[in-house]
């Protein structure tokens, strides 16, 4: 297949999804997929993941190699994670620094990154599912930006350092950003957009 022959989309994938079009699971049958949002091409894979709790820009190809760059560590994940108590600077320093966490049954020193505390709240779309009152104490939102993605790395990340992540949205990949989408938005992007 030739490379103008591929289709690249990005979408704001909302709470709730799996980033996933096939349901290999029977008992996570009840589960919403990225095919219920859009009609997507045949042979079209998310190029990376966010979890069903994770919100954000996802960016989808019918291209393998497409897919293998983007994933690569030469393109940099943004992420605005929103967590439980207002984050201190010395919280934000570790981040920075890299932090050991959890990943397949063993620790994992997570390189440097840039992280800084995010001073206004953000203007997402209200989420499905509410995040919970402020009876229950105050939040504030952080910035990660990461050039590698272990399994939940960002949660991890701010529970080591004692801020757990309450809702985390990505908001962008390498050039790509999500501005103003709406969640479930779906948004075809030209190849060579997608490849420069």
């Amino acid at each position: 297949m030739k490379i103008q022959d591929n289709q690249h989309f990005m979408i704001y994938k909302p709470y709730g999804y799996l980033s996933q079009f096939i349901n290999n699971q029977t008992k996570r049958s009840n589960k919403k997929l990225l095919s219920g949002l859009y009609s997507f091409p045949k042979g079209t894979m998310a190029i990376g993941r966010l979890d069903e709790t994770s919100e954000g820009l996802l960016l989808l190809t019918t291209d393998g190699k497409t897919s293998e760059f983007i994933r690569s560590s030469k393109i940099e994940k943004e992420y605005y994670a929103q967590v439980d108590g207002i984050i201190t600077d010395e919280a934000v320093e570790q981040l920075k620094n890299g932090v050991e966490i959890g990943f397949d049954g063993t620790k994992y020193q997570t390189k440097p990154c840039k992280a800084f505390k995010i001073k206004t709240i953000p203007n997402f779309p209200e989420r499905s599912k509410k995040i919970r009152d402020e009876r229950h104490g105050p939040t504030s939102w952080v910035s990660i930006t990461l050039r590698e993605g272990k399994f939940r790395q960002v949660r991890k990340m701010t529970a080591v350092v004692g801020f757990p992540t309450l809702r985390l949205v990505r908001v962008r990949i390498g050039k790509f950003q999500l501005n103003t989408m709406k969640s479930g938005e779906v948004i075809e992007v030209e190849v060579e957009e997608f490849v420069a």
